[in-house]
């Protein structure tokens, strides 16, 4: 897919599907591709494979480059495929290319593992993911990567730059960068299904979601009512359904993932363990989020 090609098509709803695990920490590739086929259900504009949500620090090479090769297989052109690429600039680079080769559309650079890196490294880093490459590339700004308008400026120079995933949620910093560098990059909200109203309200209309792993009927209704302004039934939606997970999520580090691992198992999908350093929903806050799932019935 040429880059502008898939920055023409991440409009609306980007699903971030888990890598499903067995009891052993094994692949449950079955399992994926069963997510899959139901996600597809619906009518989101992407999916990234191996991305956070998918745990890609857990996959080993040969892991990862299996999952996206199932993607790629489960999707079968209906959207892009957007891998998630990230730790060294060569493993990046490596990892860019495994898929290219298994079929990806776009790849999506998280920060390298180094923080608080100098600029110039930064843009090396970037530059060679996107050089190594035919695909259109998203930068994923989150955790310490908070980056200002000069570097933003600076790696607009990238020719396969399509697109900007802000994970900072500092809506200010993103206005600032959004009013400088203008359509040269398609802006995406990646904080949480829960920003999706601060995030339209300046100018945005794509967000990433974990919540489309279990009720991709609830992302895309947040899309609907922001999309149309009706900040009224948009406020009733995220108090009722999405505000209450995201205050879960916050409990514990890697309850982003936990969190939906077990409410992907509740509802009859393939979620399974996370793998450690993440740690697995307790058995007694199961029942927080079956309340939760409660509040979702009419999307599941």
């Amino acid at each position: 897919m040429h880059p502008n090609t898939l920055r023409n098509k991440l409009t609306g709803v980007i699903a971030f599907p888990v890598t499903p695990f067995k009891e052993n920490l094994s692949l449950d590739l079955p399992g994926l591709h069963h997510n899959l086929t139901k996600l597809l259900e619906h009518p989101i504009s992407a999916v990234v494979a191996a991305g956070g949500t998918g745990e890609l620090y857990s996959l080993t090479p040969a892991e990862y480059a299996r999952v996206i090769e199932l993607t790629t297989h489960a999707v079968e052109d209906r959207v892009p495929v957007i891998a998630g690429v990230g730790f060294g600039q060569r493993l990046a680079v490596e990892m860019a290319q495994a898929a290219e080769k298994a079929g990806a559309d776009g790849i999506l650079a998280f920060p390298p593992y180094y923080p608080q890196a100098e600029d110039d490294g930064l843009f090396e880093y970037y530059r060679a993911i996107g050089e190594a490459t035919r695909l259109g590339m998203l930068i994923y700004s989150r955790d310490w990567a908070n980056y200002g308008l000069s570097m933003v400026e600076r790696l607009t120079a990238i020719p396969s730059l399509v697109a900007w995933k802000d994970g900072q949620g500092d809506i200010r910093r993103l206005q600032a960068i959004m009013k400088t560098v203008g359509d040269r990059l398609h802006w995406i909200g990646g904080a949480g299904d829960d920003m999706v109203a601060a995030y339209y309200s300046i100018g945005l209309r794509t967000f990433s979601s974990s919540i489309a792993t279990v009720a991709p009927g609830l992302s895309l209704k947040l899309h609907e009512l922001a999309e149309v302004g009706n900040s009224e039934a948009l406020t009733e939606l995220l108090n009722e359904c999405v505000i209450p997970l995201y205050t879960f999520r916050m409990r514990r580090r890697g309850y982003e993932v936990s969190a939906m691992k077990a409410m992907m198992d509740m509802v009859g999908l393939n979620g399974g363990p996370v793998r450690p350093p993440l740690v697995n929903v307790s058995a007694e806050e199961e029942d927080e989020l079956r309340t939760i799932l409660s509040s979702w019935e009419k999307f599941l």
